[in-house]
């Protein structure tokens, strides 16, 4: 979905008329306030937002998106764009800045490409969801287990850490692969790095 941000009723209306004409589902609103009561969609969404808007600007929008844990793809639009704003836009983390008036195809790859971004990071997150789930499955004798093997500790030392033997310690690491559904130690190691029980090697 494509969110369309202008103060221009007919900019609006032109880019939903563009958007749609190559099958991409639109919203349109005239102001920051209005996209803020809106409920954003769960799937791969971009937001097309002019600099200036009347109130709260384009700028100050894409702050308080982030400050609400938002995560959306910014395009900005500006007919008055210079420098020092689009500087700001993009170390805040917008995708791009199209100066008015723009080339339709342009606009088209922009949004395209920023879509694209979305949806990647959405297979991520419920990826990273999945292995959250799975860690919590572990019983936490196993997700002590796997905290020292991903930490590097061989079995005879884990055994002697935890005062068990070495079967019962490859009893826990085996349960803890299977659960994680992980097919290698590597694998295992990337996994709790990714959940942040496991620093990252430098």
């Amino acid at each position: 979905m494509v969110l369309i941000v202008d103060d221009d009723a007919m900019l609006r209306g032109a880019l939903e008329n563009l958007f749609r004409s190559v099958g991409m589902r639109v919203a349109l609103f005239a102001s920051a306030a209005e996209l803020l009561a809106f409920a954003f969609p769960d799937a791969p969404t971009c937001l097309l937002l002019d600099v200036r808007l009347r109130g709260q600007s384009g700028l100050d929008l894409q702050t308080r998106l982030s400050q609400m844990g938002i995560q959306v793809p910014i395009i900005f639009m500006t007919g008055f764009g210079d420098i020092p704003m689009t500087v700001a836009a993009m170390k805040a983390g917008a995708e791009d800045f199209l100066a008015k008036p723009f080339r339709e195809q342009d606009l088209l790859d922009a949004v395209a490409a920023a879509l694209q971004k979305d949806q990647h990071r959405r297979q991520g997150m419920r990826k990273l969801d999945e292995l959250r789930a799975s860690y919590q499955s572990l019983t936490p004798r196993e997700a002590e287990v796997m905290r020292m093997v991903v930490a590097g500790l061989l079995n005879k030392q884990i055994a002697s850490e935890l005062s068990i033997s070495e079967v019962t310690v490859k009893i826990h690491r085996g349960q803890a692969m299977r659960k994680m559904k992980a097919r290698s130690l590597a694998e295992l190691v990337l996994m709790a790095q990714q959940l942040g029980i496991c620093e990252s090697p430098l």
